[in-house]
């Protein structure tokens, strides 16, 4: 059995976190370290926690060798992005672009479109739900461009402002 003793500032630090926080999974941690400050045998704080007993040795070594910072949920990094990060100007000029100064016969971008770009261009082959992913992690919307009218002939954007205002004056 591992005995710990607890000061009262980490009783009360134990406590007020049992008490306070929503993650089951810290709560059964900060009660198994507090049942066994009190004396408990681990295959009973298993048993009333329905974990098993390795479980329980587990975070109190945890407890022993971090201090509090040892029972709080550690998270696995995960797999790294397919897209990379310095690719994001790149992506976002074809956005601006529009898919017409890509050489293709658009008038948007879809993501399973940009996905085919991005692996026609760098070889790096993702699916629509990845771009689409890395679209709003970026502000990136290639469905509804709020830059066409900036990219547009003010020339031209001119002329048809005044054939609008020539239509609306006639019946």
């Amino acid at each position: 059995m591992r005995r710990i003793e607890l000061t009262r500032q980490e009783q009360e630090t134990l406590e007020s976190t049992f008490k306070q926080t929503s993650d089951r999974r810290v709560r059964d941690r900060c009660q198994a370290v507090l049942m066994a400050s009190r004396g408990r045998k681990r295959s009973a704080i298993a048993q009333d926690l329905g974990v098993h007993r390795s479980t329980v040795l587990s975070w109190l070594k945890q407890y022993q060798a971090h201090g509090f910072a040892g029972l709080q949920i550690q998270w696995a990094p995960g797999r790294p992005r397919r897209i990379p990060e310095d690719l994001a100007p790149t992506i976002q000029g074809w956005i601006k672009g529009g898919p017409q100064s890509c050489g293709l016969d658009r008038a948007n971008w879809t993501y399973e479109e940009l996905a085919v770009y991005l692996y026609q261009h760098t070889g790096i082959e993702v699916q629509r739900s990845a771009m689409q992913d890395f679209c709003h992690r970026h502000a990136i919307r290639p469905y509804r461009p709020t830059y066409q009218y900036l990219r547009g002939d003010p020339a031209k954007q001119q002329a048809a402002r005044h054939e609008l205002d020539e239509c609306k004056k006639k019946p």
